[in-house]
């Protein structure tokens, strides 16, 4: 079965760097858009990076635009999320996300997303 699996989590200061995993399994990789989501306590998931399948499109927030940036590495099977310049208010869940589609077509919308991983925590804080 299809399995995302995050990684690179963990606590880091205001103004630090964090990259962010996800390994798939149990599925043609090249054939998946990805993108990368988050959710705060009591907030709404946010999407927050979307790649389509060859890696040449991508797609970010206005909240993280020019501070973060997705990749994928389709021999890998991994797609990363690199993340500089952090903020308190990027404190979250991370999950990374899986849409089959056609072409090399970008999804916006986590409707469109069919497997999702269970996430990694970020916490960003001196």
């Amino acid at each position: 079965q299809v399995q995302l699996v995050e990684s690179g989590g963990g606590l880091v200061q205001p103004g630090g760097s964090l990259k962010l995993s996800c390994a798939a399994s149990g599925m043609i990789f090249k054939f998946y858009a990805m993108g990368w989501f988050r959710q705060a306590p009591g907030k709404e998931r946010e999407l927050l990076a979307a790649i389509g399948t060859s890696g040449r499109r991508t797609y970010y927030s206005d909240s993280v635009q020019g501070r973060f940036t997705i990749s994928r590495d389709n021999s890998k099977n991994t797609v990363n999320l690199q993340m500089d310049i952090l903020k308190p208010e990027d404190t979250a869940v991370y999950i990374c996300a899986a849409a089959s589609g056609i072409g090399d077509t970008m999804y916006l919308r986590s409707g469109s997303y069919g497997y999702w991983g269970q996430g990694t925590q970020v916490t960003v804080s001196s």
